[in-house]
């Protein structure tokens, strides 16, 4: 039997409402606030990431970085800028490409994609199934799954959602 497997979905924290683009929007002072005390939890939970899915967006760019200031980690994130535009089966192509020896994986991305690919993997089992509201996934919110088996067996409503977190600063 293959070992126990944590997935950790992410939404960014609060943006500031305006930029040149969308791709450059940054983190309010409240998202940042919040991003550290979602990292805090996270590191308080026991989770400690091997792999970092982050996409190119200034705002998940910087939710990483105040993340893993909160928690402590000294992960460099993958970089991905598909995550930016990408549906629910592009994050799952992503994490499906994980090397086999990763333990955990956060991916920091978009909502809506965040929020259906959340209500998508959920088999209503884990402790916390239910604690999401559908449709909703606010900013600094983390959705934390466990997985059997291998990164391949991230599939449409086969995790188990052990936590939910909505980080607050």
């Amino acid at each position: 039997m293959e070992k126990q497997r944590l997935l950790v979905v992410v939404r960014h924290a609060k943006a500031e409402q305006f930029a040149a683009s969308d791709v450059e929007r940054v983190l309010s002072e409240r998202g940042r606030d919040d991003g550290r005390a979602l990292g805090k939890w996270l590191a308080g939970a026991g989770v400690v990431p091997d792999v970092a899915y982050v996409s190119y967006a200034a705002r998940t760019r910087e939710t990483w970085d105040v993340l893993a200031s909160g928690a402590g980690w000294d992960l460099a994130p993958q970089i991905d800028g598909a995550l930016y535009g990408t549906d629910e089966a592009g994050v799952l192509e992503l994490v499906h490409s994980t090397p086999d020896d990763a333990s955990t994986v956060i991916v920091v991305g978009h909502n809506p994609t965040m929020a259906m690919l959340v209500q998508l993997l959920d088999d209503g089992e884990g402790q916390a199934s239910g604690a999401i509201e559908l449709g909703s996934f606010p900013t600094s919110a983390a959705a934390v799954f466990a997985v059997d088996g291998t990164w391949d067996d991230v599939v449409p409503v086969g995790c188990r959602l052990l936590a939910f977190q909505v980080g607050r600063g």
